[in-house]
């Protein structure tokens, strides 16, 4: 059948392939193309059958109708101009382009040498190229209501399934996955409120990968934003709107990490499968050489201040809202999102854009708040209602637990909040999730088992991946058979995840951290989709496990363990109490001497939250760090009268007994350890 195409219907309120009743309109951006033309396949995507040039262009956006044209109809899309590097003009009618709007694939991306052939070539490269399917889209999808992102579960849909016994062969290392019991019981168990998926836009292999024989693994270059990767996704968004809709039933948010800092088309040499071709001076950032700008250190960076970039990202956002029901979003490299030219801005336009949208105003927004730009380290600058990622936090509990010097009052500053990050404007702690571990970097278990990074599977001779991270041995790199270093390393987990959840703010764990994975040594596992990746459950550590989920109970069941205020040593509306209380092991607040002693690596914590309703208590709390290798011998401070302070949790030996300790009894507080005392009526 031959297609007719019209623009009499004028421009289309939404971009990309939209069903209507009688045929399907297209529109896509090009302010500097000379032509754009509809590329139709056949059924199975394998035969281009007509090109049609696009004949309608208002404000930059060229459409047209196509009268008879079904849902499930496969297309692409080639540009017609100069090939001009000087003017960042870069067509090429041979090069097959995917829609920027495409919401499904027929097939992944896979890089090919064609893909960067020079334009004198006229290499076709729709073999290589996957086509969008047109799709009558459901926008009826619900979040859940508004709320902090409390315990968040950072998930590698891959890695998390892909060897796990409860699932399915067939559904291993896919989104649907995740909907299995085996893995929906999991997550609950652990009183997770919010899980975070790791990129699952359609993304492209790296060259240098592909002739190192690796794959990008993590997803972290994407080449369009609304369609999921087939390989993650075979059956497309409802795959995801299935998940999410499981998840929702148990209670937990789901967070989708989103990369809108860069595509994968990479630098000026990388191949041209959409942007590039469609108006590379449009949709990335030139510096004034002529060169790409690389803030986000992957050969280009989008021009986020220019209107339409920044709709093509709002309109993405909203499409996973409203078709899949996404609670929110986690934005990689997220000062790219609020740079202009003149450098970045808490007022640029996408950023505003994102605050004042009707659909994303009240979703859950969380910044990873730098990159490698100009000005790029912007945490704590973000605006409402962005939550940010805690690299400060991260950096501190690692060296206050690897037995730095003079690390305790930066301890004490993460603890309370990090108010001097996040304080003022009427913020509170919960605007930083506090991390440990995040997906970049060593596990949480390599933290306390490798010095240094061992990152050379990556075959970059291990220069890639951070160089300080703040992390120890105990004595032997790598694995052990030794049954003290194998406890001592067990020990420091649980006291990095105890400490993490004592803390003021949101926060984070990687899937995985919670039953000991590792990634022997590697910081930088994104090219490794093999089992240094793959979460090993046949060797999970349940007791762990367990650990975690005792300690989100705990949080959960003690304000003054988790309330959403900053601590700040001073008078609560209860009455003549401190907030907190800094406590030596003297048992008393401490004072300058303390705080300026290099070698203190002890820290009490005495915390306060005020009553929530009529018929309860006011709460009161003390957490002992100890990451010294003795035994502290500590003083209970005085309890209010009737009341005694008993020992909830003890992170060195989380089965011991439990219970009250009578007034004025000193608690030796063992090494390499956290406790945790609440105050209750005696008796």
């Amino acid at each position: 059948m031959t297609f007719q195409i019209t623009s009499e219907r004028g421009l289309p309120k939404r971009l990309g392939a939209t069903p209507k009743k009688r045929g399907v309109s297209f529109a896509v951006t090009s302010h500097n193309a000379d032509r754009v033309e509809l590329c139709l396949f056949d059924d199975t995507g394998t035969k281009e059958v007509q090109r049609l040039p696009l004949p309608g262009e208002q404000e930059g956006v060229r459409f047209g109708f196509v009268p008879d044209l079904q849902p499930g109809t496969r297309y692409g899309l080639r540009a017609h101009g100069p090939f001009d590097p000087a003017r960042h003009h870069r067509f090429d009618s041979s090069k097959l382009l995917v829609d920027p709007y495409a919401v499904r694939l027929d097939r992944p991306f896979v890089y090919h040498p064609a893909l960067i052939a020079p334009p004198a070539q006229r290499l076709d490269t729709a073999p290589w190229v996957p086509r969008a399917i047109v799709i009558d889209l459901k926008r009826d999808a619900g979040p859940l209501p508004f709320s902090t992102p409390g315990f968040t579960y950072e998930l590698h849909v891959r890695g998390f399934s892909q060897r796990h016994p409860g699932v399915p062969d067939t559904l291993r290392g896919t989104l649907l996955a995740l909907a299995e019991p085996a893995l929906l019981d999991h997550v609950a168990g652990l009183g997770v409120d919010t899980v975070e998926l790791m990129p699952c836009a359609a993304w492209i292999d790296e060259r240098h990968l592909t002739e190192l024989g690796l794959t990008n693994a993590w997803g972290y270059n994407p080449i369009t934003h609304m369609a999921l990767d087939p390989r993650l996704a075979p059956g497309g968004l409802s795959d995801m709107r299935r998940v999410v809709e499981a998840f929702h039933q148990r209670g937990i948010r789901v967070l989708l990490d989103v990369v809108l800092n860069h595509s994968g088309e990479g630098p000026v040499e990388g191949p041209t499968i959409s942007y590039r071709g469609l108006d590379n001076a449009l949709y990335y950032r030139h510096a004034p050489d002529g060169s790409l700008v690389n803030d986000t250190g992957t050969g280009n960076t989008f021009a986020c201040d220019r209107p339409a970039v920044a709709r093509l990202f709002v309109d993405t956002l909203r499409h996973f809202v409203e078709t899949m029901g996404i609670d929110g979003f986690r934005y990689d490299l997220a000062p790219v999102l609020g740079r202009s030219d003149a450098g970045f801005s808490p007022d640029a336009p996408l950023l505003t854009a994102i605050a004042t949208d009707p659909v994303l105003k009240d979703r859950i927004h969380v910044a990873e708040s730098w990159d490698i730009g100009p000005g790029g380290y912007q945490v704590g600058n973000f605006p409402p209602p962005f939550f940010e990622w805690q690299d400060r936090f991260r950096d501190d509990v690692r060296r206050f637990w690897r037995g730095d010097e003079e690390v305790a009052g930066d301890l004490a500053t993460r603890l309370a909040g990090s108010a001097d990050i996040f304080g003022g404007h009427g913020r509170r702690p919960s605007i930083g999730v506090n991390m440990i571990a995040p997906h970049d970097g060593f596990a949480l278990a390599d933290l306390t088992a490798y010095a240094g990074k061992h990152n050379e599977a990556n075959g970059e001779d291990n220069r890639d991946g951070h160089g300080e991270n703040f992390s120890w041995n105990h004595g032997t790199e790598g694995p052990s058979d030794d049954a003290g270093v194998i406890e001592a390393r067990r020990r420091d987990v649980r006291a990095l995840l105890a400490t993490l959840f004592v803390s003021r703010g949101s926060l984070m764990i990687v899937a995985g951290d919670e039953i000991g994975r590792s990634q022997r040594g590697n910081n930088n596992a994104y090219c490794q989709d093999n089992e240094i990746l793959w979460l090993d459950w046949q060797n999970a550590d349940t007791a762990l496990a367990a650990f975690v989920a005792r300690l989100a109970t705990l949080r959960r069941d003690h304000p003054a363990l988790s309330a959403d205020r900053f601590l700040t040593g001073g008078i609560v509306e209860d009455g003549e109490v401190e907030d907190v209380v800094w406590l030596s092991e003297a048992g008393a607040a401490m004072e300058e001497a303390d705080w300026r002693d290099r070698e203190r690596h002890f820290l009490g914590m005495g915390v306060y939250a005020p009553r929530r309703a009529e018929e309860e208590e006011s709460e009161r709390a003390i957490v002992y760090l100890n990451a010294g290798h003795l035994t502290v011998e500590a003083v209970l401070p005085q309890p209010r009268p009737g009341h005694d302070f008993r020992l909830i949790l003890r992170s060195d030996d989380p089965a011991a007994s439990t219970g009250a300790l009578p007034d004025g009894q000193k608690l030796g507080v063992t090494a390499r350890s956290v406790f945790v005392l609440v105050e209750e009526r005696a008796g």
